[in-house]
């Protein structure tokens, strides 16, 4: 009933979605460009619509009352983002101990303009052995896209290169600058 709901949802605002997530084996994702609150309100119908279970990471100042209970209950978790918590193994221990533990994630951190994204995601997907899929949030065409994943390589520069490349050619609700990638 929620998928019938989060289609209808989608289709209602005049949104599509290109792509499908993996159904048989772990993975994360990646979703940008981050630049509204609206991203995450069409990433989760989405991800109803799709019928996924992914969870996310979301700044621990969203899981207090009075709707802490309604973003834990949609597989969120919080993050101190403050605190330097070792967040990569903690998470890839996850992935090892749940076989059907897959995450979705901001790799901006932010909605607002940066100079540099954040690489845990990355470092995630090479220790945990999980694919990256990518989704982009194309505003302009109301298009949810969501290309075929892959796994890391040995040269982060040329994956996040591909990354970067991507994103850039994605029209968020509020368009920003992709920085180029420097580790």
């Amino acid at each position: 009933m929620f998928q019938t709901f989060c289609k209808f949802i989608l289709k209602l605002s005049g949104w599509k979605i290109s792509g499908l997530l993996p159904t048989d084996h772990q993975f994360i994702v990646i979703i940008g460009p981050h630049t509204s609150n609206w991203d995450f309100i069409v990433g989760v119908l989405t991800r109803g619509a799709l019928g996924a279970k992914v969870n996310f990471l979301g700044k621990h100042q969203l899981f207090i009352p009075p709707w802490g209970w309604f973003f834990k209950a949609i597989g969120g978790t919080p993050v101190d983002r403050s605190k330097t918590n070792n967040l990569v193994d903690g998470v890839v221990q996850l992935y090892q101990s749940n076989p059907n533990f897959s995450l979705a994630l901001a790799p901006e951190g932010t909605r607002s303009p940066v100079k540099r994204w954040k690489t845990g995601f990355y470092h995630i997907a090479s220790k945990a052995g999980v694919p990256i899929i990518t989704i982009g949030l194309n505003f302009d065409t109301k298009t949810v896209i969501i290309p075929e994943g892959w796994l890391t390589t040995d040269d982060m520069q040329q994956d996040m290169n591909k990354i970067i490349g991507f994103y850039r050619s994605i029209k968020g609700r509020h368009p920003k600058v992709i920085p180029d990638f420097t580790p």
